[in-house]
């Protein structure tokens, strides 16, 4: 290993020991909380998992439709395993991308549709977790609130979905949407960041991302829409379920917006799957969300073990499975099947890239 490589890891380490010092009190504050889960019905523990199951289906399925397979198997035990593969070393993004490309070419899918595949999806998903504030912001705005009931709160989560999937969809068919997004979002990082040079280009920047996925998913593109708003729309309400768990019945929209900010934490390269800077973030902006000290940090521990922790023997198990049935270096059957492999998932999909 060159030195330069050995010393960028070894800074990588040594700023994720600082990190996870500096938030330590917060983690220790959480984990600490740990005997209250008594307190939760495990029914509700089972409606998380279940949410979080179905969270997880959504992603293989969008995943599935980039890469343009047949086959469940080879997305599902690569994003498990490079999943649970990220959560558990320092700058896990790109480490969790690697791993799952190797897993997806030893199973039998050709390197360019793994990587084009792999990108339109992460662009799909990522985007459409920026879409979320916006739509918050009329619930803030006329101050809706959330009916401690169930059912209503699955309401407010169809209701999301729905809005999730028509802003989507808009930016997709129209470039206005994404002209306005990126204009915004340019303005207010020119203003809070007034002594650095100003930043342009994002609207133009955002339209080729979004071409970059349309050129993958082709008419498939409103199919993998639909996942990656079920994506974040069930992992939303696995955080709902957990505030409901503790007896907190906050606003929904500010629930959504400490959801969207614990997700944009928990891609900091610092931590491990942003360990440290999800609970002490999510802690902080329930509070805000009117939910109480002691119950938010239960409800962040509750939903964290389900989100976070369980995930990872889940990823492993997926680890076991992916390199039993493909081998090391991928089975001849995979090398075989290499080009069935890659076939596309609908009709009209057109050829996957060689």
């Amino acid at each position: 290993m060159a030195p330069v490589t050995i010393a960028r890891h070894g800074l990588l380490l040594v700023v994720t020991a600082v990190s996870l010092y500096l938030l330590a009190p917060a983690l220790l504050e959480v984990f600490g909380a740990f005997d209250q889960l008594d307190d939760i019905n495990p029914l509700w523990f089972v409606a998380m998992i279940a949410l979080q199951v179905g969270s997880y289906a959504c992603m293989w399925a969008v995943q599935r439709l980039s890469i343009r397979i047949r086959r469940w198997g080879p997305v599902i035990t690569s994003q498990l395993a490079s999943n649970a593969f990220g959560r558990i070393v320092p700058g896990g993004v790109a480490a969790a991308g690697a791993m799952q490309y190797a897993m997806l070419v030893r199973a039998g899918v050709p390197g360019a549709a793994a990587a084009s595949g792999m990108t339109a999806s992460s662009l799909l998903v990522f985007g459409t977790l920026l879409t979320l504030p916006l739509l918050a912001v009329p619930a803030i705005v006329s101050g809706a609130g959330v009916n401690p009931e169930l059912v209503h709160a699955a309401i407010a989560g169809a209701v999301v979905f729905v809005a999730l999937f028509a802003l989507g969809a808009a930016c997709i068919v129209w470039d206005r949407p994404l002209e306005v997004i990126g204009g915004a979002a340019q303005s207010v990082r020119n203003r809070v960041l007034r002594r650095r040079p100003p930043l342009t280009g994002v609207a133009e920047r955002l339209i080729r991302e979004r071409d970059v996925v349309l050129d993958v998913l082709g008419r498939q593109w409103w199919e993998a829409l639909l996942g990656a708003a079920g994506r974040w729309v069930l992992d939303y309400l696995t955080l709902l379920a957990a505030l409901y768990a503790v007896g907190a019945h906050p606003r929904a929209s500010l629930v959504l917006l400490a959801f969207f900010a614990a997700q944009l934490l928990g891609t900091l390269p610092l931590t491990p799957g942003g360990l440290g800077f999800v609970e002490a973030g999510l802690t902080g902006t329930l509070a805000l969300a009117g939910v109480g000290a002691a119950a938010s940090v239960v409800a962040t521990l509750a939903y964290r073990i389900v989100s976070f922790w369980l995930p990872i023997p889940a990823g492993g198990v997926a680890a076991f499975l992916h390199r039993r049935h493909y081998g090391e270096n991928g089975s001849a059957k995979s090398r075989v099947k290499r080009s069935s492999t890659a076939a596309p998932v609908g009709r009209n999909a057109s050829p996957g890239p060689e």
